[in-house]
Parts: C-alpha cells; structure tokens; sequence
C-alpha cells in the first residue's frame, strides 16, 4: 500500500496535475465565450487540448479513488492482493501513455555500443552491455537484429550495431545514450586488481521511408570488405560486408549481417539515415540552447550509470541517483526501473 501511494505521489508530479487543473480552468473560460468559434482553427486546438488535459486528470483522479477504496478495504482486514496489482498496472499504463510523445518516441530504434577507456577490459564490458540489452529485448519481447558486430582483438567487442524492433522501442532506450562505467576485479590482470573500464551507448531513431533525409551520392564513399567474427558467431560470414562514410559529417556506418551486398548496403543505409537524423536535431538543440557542440572522450566523468562488482555490488544512475543492488539481474536485462526513472525525471 506504501508503494502504491508513493507512486500515486510521483504520478501526481510527473503528469502536472495541478497546472493540468488550472489549464482546464482558464481553457473552459474561453470555450464558453461567444467569440470562441471565430477562428475555427485555434478553437479545434484548444477544445483538443481541454479533452486532453480532462482525460488525463479523470484518470489519475480515478486511480486515487480506487486507492482510497483499498485503504478502507485494507482497514478492515479484506484481502486485497489482486486490486492492489491491478491499480499498479493501470499507474504503469498511464505512465507509459504519457511518457513518450516525441516524434520517433514510438517507433523503432537502432543501438550502437563503443568501448571506451580500459583496453581490453573496456572492450569486454562492451560485450557485456551488448548481451545486456539483448536479454532486455528479450524480456520486453521485441525484436532484435544485429547489424554490425566487430570483435576485440583480444576479448570483448570494438563496436556493435543493434536494430531494436517494438512498441516505443526508441522511448524506451533514448535514456540509455551516455557512458557506462564498470568497476570489478579483471580477469584479464593476473594480479587480480580492481579495473574501472568505460563504454558508451549512442541510440538513433529508425527514420521510416515517409520521412525522407537528403543524402547525395558524392557525399559518400562506399568500401567492401570480408564480415568478420571466429565462425560467424554473431554474423554471416561472407564477402559482402558495406562501410559507408558520410564525408560531410565523417558518419561512419557499417553492416555485415546480411548475405548479400545489396542487402548490407540497404541496411548500412537505414543506419546513416537515423544517425544523421538524429545529428541533425542534435545541432537545432544547440542552436536552441546557444551550446557549442563538443565531443567527450569516453571516460572519467562522463558516466550516465555506474556498475560496481567489487567491493560491493551496485548499479547507480547518475542522474536520476536510482541505486539498485540486484546487479547479476540488471546484467541479465531487468533495466526498467532505470529508464523508467530517467523518464518520469526528464518529462
């Protein structure tokens, strides 16, 4: 039940109630008025905004009723196990309703995973983060599609590609764009020291065919090579691997999965398309917030979220302060509670 209220609590703040209520005072002033419908247009867009902002707090409104209720019931000794999980997946959809609004926040998404600063262990702590969000596709049930996949020399990964497939699969992993950082004993150091190693994730809305992105033909350069991987663990193992360079922006994109040229080059495509897409609106925001674009080295004091195997287990988001200990699960793919929290924060 305490859970329950401090979620109603941090529903409350995240969907604004309050301003929602005086939103729905101050537009119900104006729908009444004689002059509303003058200009049709601007009262379509008001009269949808009211029944936005009505729908929204009816629903919250009707959570905490229902709340209410079980307190009454829970005070007179009712088992009250099966409403209380209902009301938790009805606060669960409503977050969710409410939480992706953005253009490509609905659609699918494409996750590039670098290794950073640490060598051979920022290489092997790569892999981990990319068997990471493999599990999580397979625990949210979306699918998933590695495009690129080049391993270490010596372990681990250099860089891999994932297309992710499914219902806001690109709100859901926008949070995750930042670098990871890694604290445990290496087992790749005989003396058994305790090694910090960094990777980062950069994240990239799928730009579906409607939304067309100019991309001239001198703009790029085109190589071939042979797919790599022992065995093709990962990948098919042909000679049709596509990089295609971007020379205005030096975007660099490389696909390998697929068994022909053609098909690698339609997917090495797709890829250069939401990454400049999204590189694109990042240069609007600077403009926006009169910011000078700088690029980070992967490393210290970059880290979105911390994962500490040794002398204690931990796993703490940097900016959301969420600290978990359940690390071996969160490795295995139960990252919800951290980009849930990232959103609710950044909404």
């Amino acid at each position: 039940m305490e859970k329950i209220k401090d979620r109603l609590i941090e529903l409350h703040k995240f969907l604004d109630i309050e301003r929602r209520k005086l939103e729905i005072e101050h537009l119900n002033k104006e729908v009444v008025k004689p002059n509303f419908w003058e200009n049709r247009t601007q009262a379509k867009n008001m009269s949808e905004e009211l029944a936005a902002h009505q729908e929204i707090v009816q629903k919250f409104e009707q959570l905490q009723n229902e709340y209410n209720e079980l307190c009454e019931f829970h005070s007179l000794g009712e088992n009250i196990a099966d409403e209380m999980n209902k009301i938790e997946t009805k606060i669960d959809k409503l977050e969710i309703e409410n939480m992706f609004h953005s253009q490509y926040d609905k659609g699918n998404a494409f996750l590039v995973i670098h290794p950073g600063a640490g060598g051979v262990d920022s290489c092997d702590w790569a892999h981990m983060l990319f068997r990471m969000y493999i599990r999580w596709c397979e625990r949210k049930r979306f699918t998933s599609k590695v495009i690129d996949y080049e391993y270490g020399d010596v372990a681990g990964i250099k860089e891999a590609t994932i297309e992710v497939k499914g219902k806001n699969a690109y709100g859901w992993l926008k949070g995750e764009t930042g670098v990871h950082r890694l604290v445990r004993i290496s087992p790749f150091d005989a003396a058994h020291r305790r090694h910090t190693s960094f990777a980062s994730c950069f994240v990239y809305p799928l730009i579906e065919d409607d939304i067309k992105i100019e991309i001239r033909d001198s703009d790029l350069r085109i190589d071939t090579f042979r797919a790599s991987g022992p065995g093709g663990q990962y990948v098919n193992k042909v000679s049709s691997a596509i990089r295609i360079t971007h020379l205005p922006t030096g975007t660099v994109v490389t696909c390998q999965a697929e068994r022909s040229q053609y098909q690698n080059k339609q997917t090495a495509m797709k890829v250069l398309t939401s990454r400049l897409s999204r590189l694109k609106e990042e240069q609007e925001e600077r403009k926006l917030q009169k910011l000078v674009p700088k690029k980070h080295e992967i490393g210290w004091a970059r880290e979105i979220r911390s994962y500490i195997f040794c002398p204690y287990t931990l796993v703490k988001d940097h900016r959301t302060e969420l600290e978990l200990h359940n690390i071996e699960e969160i490795m295995d793919g139960a990252i919800d509670p951290f980009m849930r929290a990232w959103l609710l924060k950044r909404n």
